[in-house]
């Protein structure tokens, strides 16, 4: 091929194989990192008790995450990716979020004791 040694067009060959493959496996390795982050932050949002003191962010967080996963089981990383970061920005606001109105006072009382039998 054009004066190419066959010695370095099966390297070349080789190398593109290589760097095909590993370009490849960049969907599935970004979107598992992704979806961990946000469940991660999910469950620092859930200690804050993001669940009742910011429902919103919450929910919104939770529903990225399901829908990240969906689109994983799809093979649709790149749109799975963007829903991850989209869930990883809800759960931050929502722990966020829930962290100030704690600290505001705004914390929900501690649940009433059960009933005497």
């Amino acid at each position: 091929m054009f004066g190419v040694p066959s010695a370095a067009r099966g390297l070349l060959a080789a190398t593109a194989v290589v760097v095909m493959s590993a370009l490849s496996a960049c969907g599935p390795t970004q979107s598992t990192s992704f979806l961990i982050d946000a469940e991660t932050m999910l469950e620092a949002a859930r200690t804050a008790q993001a669940e009742q003191l910011a429902p919103y962010e919450w929910t919104a967080a939770r529903l990225y995450i399901q829908k990240s996963k969906e689109d994983v089981g799809y093979s649709e990383f790149e749109q799975a990716v963007e829903y991850a970061k989209k869930a990883v920005d809800f759960a931050t606001r929502a722990r966020d979020n829930a962290l100030k109105a704690a600290r505001k006072g705004e914390a929900l009382p501690p649940p009433p004791p059960p009933p005497a039998p």
